[in-house]
């Protein structure tokens, strides 16, 4: 139960006989300050704010409409209930005084049980906003928190899922962390570009991180003897591992087909999965695709993806040095590569190095 006793009353008015008044009547159950003027008025409530404030009209230098005014212009002391209590006993006052954010109109003379009563009941009102309010930033709190786990679940989620495909290859270890980092600032520094900035916009290049540890999920459908091979694959072979990018989107297809609303990061996922391998010029696969029929999402994946692959050992080649990589991604633009992208590349080759540095296999 709310429990209005001993709250603090401020009962403002220039004569000293209403104050007693009010005090007499108050007393008994709450803490009474008073303040013979706005000024004092305000002055007090700066320092410590009452519970609720009783305030006359018609007062000196600054009348009772003004003080209410000021109090529901400053955030700090705007929830505080205010009760006119005034000789004033025109409509258009009681109006007016209502009008400021008053939440009450007594006329004087004073009756001590109606005082009570509306006092009693607008603290209980005041008590009972605050308990709500309080709940509300407590259950903000709580919700905030769980969507972040839940946020974080889905970022080891991903991770994990990718990391089953990759580990199906022993020298690829942190391509996915690396290749996810890749895309982020590959993504923040394309937004620059005025074709790109009112696509790539934070929640997008959020869900192009989360999505990315996704691109080659279809490995797992892809036979040891093709993945692993450490000779150049044949024809029939490499038509075989060009379908882990089907092998992908089915697969996150049909883990969208679960939910009632298709997540962007699952939007993205099937997009980098199935069409990270299409080249600029047409000449990729699985489709063929060229120029800006490639999803967004796939064209980034595709200047990280291979900046990666170059850098990396594999069980068919060597490494390449950091500057042969960066060489090749340029020497693809317009070809292998969108020519914005190779341009934004560019500019952020040394935070590429660095990633691939800070997540060395």
């Amino acid at each position: 139960m709310l429990d209005v006793k001993k709250s603090t009353i401020l009962t403002v008015d220039d004569t000293v006989t209403n104050i007693e008044v009010v005090k007499g009547v108050l007393s008994d159950e709450y803490l009474v300050q008073a303040a013979l003027s706005g000024e004092v008025a305000l002055k007090i409530v700066s320092k410590r704010k009452p519970d609720l404030i009783l305030l006359d009209v018609m007062m000196p230098e600054m009348d009772g409409y003004e003080v209410c005014k000021r109090l529901k212009e400053n955030e700090e002391t705007r929830d505080i209930p205010v009760i006119f209590l005034t000789a004033k006993s025109q409509e258009e006052d009681e109006t007016k005084g209502l009008s400021l954010g008053a939440v009450d109109y007594i006329t004087k003379p004073i009756s001590p049980p109606i005082l009570k009563e509306r006092v009693k009941n607008h603290l209980l009102l005041k008590a009972s906003r605050d308990l709500l309010a309080q709940q509300n930033e407590v259950l903000e709190v709580k919700v905030e928190e769980r969507t972040k786990q839940l946020s974080e679940l889905q970022d080891v989620a991903m991770v994990a899922m990718g990391a089953l495909a990759e580990s199906r290859d022993a020298d690829t270890g942190n391509h996915i962390r690396r290749t996810q980092r890749y895309v982020k600032i590959l993504a923040k520094e394309l937004a620059k570009n005025e074709k790109f900035r009112s696509y790539l916009v934070p929640e997008v290049i959020t869900a192009l991180f989360k999505s990315a540890p996704l691109h080659d999920i279809g490995k797992v459908g892809v036979e040891d003897r093709i993945l692993l091979k450490p000779g150049k694959l044949t024809e029939e072979e490499f038509e075989e591992m060009k379908l882990h990018t089907v092998y992908g989107r089915d697969a996150i297809e049909a883990a969208e087909s679960s939910m009632d609303l298709a997540d962007n990061f699952l939007v993205f996922a099937k997009e980098i999965a199935y069409s990270h391998q299409e080249k600029w010029d047409g000449s990729g696969y699985p489709e063929g695709l060229a120029g800006e029929d490639i999803p967004i999402s796939a064209r980034l994946m595709a200047v990280a993806d291979v900046y990666d692959a170059l850098i990396s050992k594999r069980v068919y080649k060597p490494s390449f040095t950091h500057d042969d990589a960066v060489q090749i991604i340029l020497d693809g633009k317009g070809t292998h590569f969108d020519p914005d992208m190779v341009e934004a590349f560019e500019r952020v080759v040394d935070q590429f190095q660095a990633i691939a540095d800070q997540y060395k296999d």
